[in-house]
Order: C-alpha cells, then structure tokens, then sequence
C-alpha cells in the first residue's frame, strides 16, 4: 500500500526576548579587571620562583582562572549580541559554554600539577621567603578586591556580572589566607606550612571548577540548566486552559546565560488557541528566565499522527 501523505496543520509561538547579557557599559570593567589580574598573575608566578613558594604558584594558577574566565565572560557578552546567521542559527551564544568546558579542563591539569609538587615538597620540606609572599599576597588582596568592585553595581541584576563579584571577591580571601600563612612562616619557621596552604588553595580551586566543568560539560549535552526544574514549567504548561497534554517538552542551554524551550501542546479544540501564545512566551520568561520559546499547539487527531514512527506508515 503506497506511504499516506499527512498534512499537518499547527500553530507556532515563538518569543526570542529575554536574553541576559553583560551590559555594553561592563565593557570597560571586564578590561581593566582582566589587566590588573594579568599583571597579578606575572606578579606572583615571578616571585613565587624567586621566593621558592609553591603558595603563591599556586595562587598565580587560581588568578589565571580568573582570567580566562573574565575573558570567556567578556567573549559571550560580544559573541551573544551577534545576530542569528544562515549557517549559524542560534548566534554563537553557545561559545560560551565551549570556552568554559576548556578553561575548567586546563585548569584542572594546572592545579594537578601544583598539587603533585606540594605533596613532594611536604615529603622534602624547603626555605621559602615569607616577607615576598606576604608582600605579593596583599598585592592580591588589593587587585581581587578592587575589580570586584568593579562589578559591585552589575551583581544583583545580572547573572553574569553577579558571578564575576563573587569570584573576585573570594579570591581577595585568599590571598587573605596566603598573607597569614607568610606571618606565621616568618615567626615559626614552618617551612612545611606554604606547601600545605598551596595544596588548601588547590582544594579551592577544584572545588570552584569542578561545578564548572560540570555545568559546562551537562550544557554541551543539551541537558536542562541549572537551577530551572523542567517538571515546574510542564507543571506551569499542563495547567493552561483548554490543554488536555503535553509531550515533546525540551529545555536546553543557548549559552550559558541563555535558555531556549519547545514543546507541543494538545487542546481539545485549537480554534483560538493562538491567543494563548504571547501569555505562555511572558510567562514563561517571567518565571523560568527561559528567552526562547516555541509552542505547537495540535489537536489529539494530528498529535497522534504526529506520534507515528516512520516504519508505522503504510
């Protein structure tokens, strides 16, 4: 028997508001916060060498993160305002979470890395000059705390920029710690303490990245965000009038600040459902931060033709 052919007649919504990117005035912050911590980092890693301290090496790997990922926060703010192309239809929000997936597997080799030579050097202890680390830690506390600053207005209304505070803002504690650590090596003369403080400093490290990697990796699988239940919004879906089911509902990452959503709906009757789309696109990006959104609404005859695998046509 020759294949049927189905025509089948829906009704799309789609809303592509709601993007959250780093306002174009953070530019200016992203540079000058990026500079300072890259200075920093030639800083320490110089002197750290010279004052034979594994603490400051390790701290230098830390803000060297934080580099890259000013840098990669700075690229995806650009790279998110780059309008959809033929070949690349979503824009190229979703470099983001490429540039984040890389920095969180470099700097987990670095700190390895640190941590290897910090379990060496607790075995064969060796002089290191605390007056250098403490004067080279404070620099830290100095640079950290003022491009967090930098970041202090942006951190209640933007993700992105409420991200890049906080991570400053913990890296000035630990210096902090780097700065402690100095004294007392100056008043003991525990010369074991600064490999123990560098492998506490990688232990942070790991613990700050380990959640990049994973969130950066489940995006690159499509997986639903963090922090965004995929049963609330079916729930939120399930509940409108006149719709009777949902299947085919998809969350995914656009970027790392950005989210998109398709789903189909069945309604006992589709006449005038479209009226339903704008509420659902507000709604949704009101309460589930999700941008893009596309709705299928079908009637239960076409979402059962809808449902036939190819092999169950005839």
């Amino acid at each position: 028997m020759p294949a049927q052919d189905h025509h089948h007649d829906h009704h799309h919504g789609h809303d592509h508001d709601g993007h959250h990117h780093a306002p174009a005035n953070f530019g200016r912050a992203f540079g000058i916060g990026i500079c300072l911590n890259l200075a920093y980092v030639g800083a320490e890693a110089f002197y750290g060498v010279l004052a034979h301290s594994l603490a400051l090496l390790a701290d230098a790997g830390h803000n060297l993160g934080d580099v890259l990922g000013l840098a990669t926060a700075w690229a995806a703010a650009h790279l998110g305002k780059r309008l959809p192309s033929n070949r690349f239809t979503y824009g190229l929000g979703r470099s983001s979470v490429m540039a984040a997936l890389g920095n969180a597997v470099a700097l987990l080799v670095i700190t390895g890395g640190i941590a290897s030579e910090s379990v060496r050097r607790l075995m064969d202890p060796e002089p290191t000059g605390g007056v250098t680390i403490m004067a080279v830690a404070a620099m830290g506390i100095l640079v950290n705390g003022v491009t967090a600053l930098l970041f202090m207005a942006g951190s209640k209304g933007d993700l992105n920029i409420r991200g890049a505070f906080l991570h400053m803002a913990s890296d000035a504690l630990v210096s902090l710690g780097v700065v402690v650590s100095g004294g007392v090596i100056l008043m003991t003369g525990w010369y074991w303490l600064d490999p123990t403080v560098s492998l506490v400093v990688s232990a942070v490290i790991v613990a700050g990245t380990w959640s990049l990697l994973r969130d950066s990796l489940t995006l690159s699988l499509d997986a639903v965000p963090p922090g965004l239940e995929r049963a609330a919004v079916q729930h939120y879906l399930e509940t409108l009038p006149g719709v009777i089911e949902v299947h085919d509902l998809h969350i995914w990452g656009l970027s790392t600040t950005e989210t998109a959503l398709t789903a189909h709906l069945i309604c006992d009757d589709a006449n005038g459902k479209e009226a339903l789309l704008p509420e659902i696109c507000r709604e949704v990006r009101g309460h589930f931060g999700i941008g893009h959104v596309t709705i299928q609404i079908e009637t239960p005859e076409v979402a059962e033709r809808c449902a036939l695998r190819p092999d169950d046509v005839i």
